[in-house]
């Protein structure tokens, strides 16, 4: 039987806000003006890179996704939300960064980003009885899935993938001036687009301070923390300088610091617990992933958010924004 909650009129107006959303929503952010800032700076970052299929594929994959949502008649306060583009932006940007550019590799991103939005939903299926959501982790998923099969796929160039090894060494020669360190930081904000660009990590905090305060407050300072903790740890030199070990613990941030918790003393101090956690999560996955030559992409940021929210009963109740999960929890 048709779903008659789909019957409901969208309209054009209503139709690009979903899309605005879906880019903010990469962050937890259902507002349209911090998706459009969101895509803006994609666009700044992968132009001025000499990479604007990144930006363009960005475009494709939220667009592919969003459509999808609309065909399957998942459920509109969804697609109204957002909760159907961020998975397939996040495909649209890293298919153009780590595959040859392609017909093929458009029609595989227009696959994969489209796939997103029914994985989404069965992934959330399974997880629902734990009170945790898939997040990213759709995007993780079928990316790791398309890469692998790149490296088979001869009509999809896998040249841009990083060359498979067992070991990476750190040089040593980071350099830590004030001006270095705050375009490390503002990259980790970049890269959660897989953007490698101080300039589009300042647009994004202003994207996040238009919609909430708290995101900006702590993506600011999950990138702030990782860098610390990564310089102190003697992370690869050329891994700290591209920021990215700071997109996955901006993420997390986001996620426990306002979004699935109040904010509070004690989920700051689970939120930068957690943010800590991400640092090692990161560079483990890193140490994995590198025999295969494939990015760890957001799942890092996914396992430790899981394992910082499966535990949610045991803190105070009064931290614990249990009435966030219905918006939130199918993202």
């Amino acid at each position: 039987m048709m779903n008659l909650s789909f019957t409901r009129s969208f309209g054009l107006l209503t139709a690009v806000q979903s899309l605005f959303r879906g880019c903010g929503q990469v962050m937890f952010q259902g507002n349209g003006w911090t998706g459009l800032f969101f895509l803006v700076g994609i666009f700044w970052g992968a132009c001025t890179a000499g990479t604007p299929a990144v930006a363009w594929g960005a475009v494709v994959g939220l667009l592919a996704s969003t459509c999808t949502g609309y065909l399957l008649r998942q459920p509109c306060e969804e697609g109204e939300a957002g909760l159907w583009g961020f998975n397939g932006i996040l495909v649209g940007c890293a298919f153009p960064t780590f595959l040859g550019n392609t017909p093929a590799m458009w029609a595989a991103l227009v696959l994969c980003a489209c796939a997103t939005t029914w994985v989404r939903t069965g992934f959330n299926n399974v997880m629902r009885p734990w009170k945790v959501n898939s997040l990213t982790f759709p995007f993780v998923f079928l990316t790791w899935m398309f890469l692998f099969a790149a490296r088979m796929l001869a009509a999809i160039p896998s040249s841009s993938l990083a060359v498979p090894v067992l070991t990476m060494h750190t040089a040593g020669t980071l350099d830590v001036g004030l001006t270095s360190l705050v375009t490390y930081w503002l990259k980790g904000i970049a890269q959660v687009f897989l953007i490698d660009s101080w300039f589009t990590g300042l647009l994004f905090l202003v994207a996040l301070f238009i919609s909430s305060r708290w995101a900006a407050l702590w993506a600011a300072v999950g990138s702030a923390v990782a860098l610390l903790t990564a310089i102190l740890f003697q992370a690869p030199d050329t891994y700290i300088a591209a920021g990215l070990y700071g997109f996955s613990p901006v993420l997390t941030a986001i996620a426990l610091g306002c979004t699935f918790y109040r904010p509070g003393v004690r989920t700051a101090v689970w939120t930068l617990l957690g943010v800590l956690t991400t640092v090692f999560v990161q560079a483990g996955m890193d140490a994995l992933m590198l025999p295969f030559g494939i990015a760890t992409l957001t799942a890092p940021f996914c396992i430790t958010t899981w394992l910082f929210l499966l535990p949610l009963y045991k803190l105070e109740h009064k931290e614990a924004d249990h009435s966030h999960w219905h918006k939130t929890v199918t993202k």
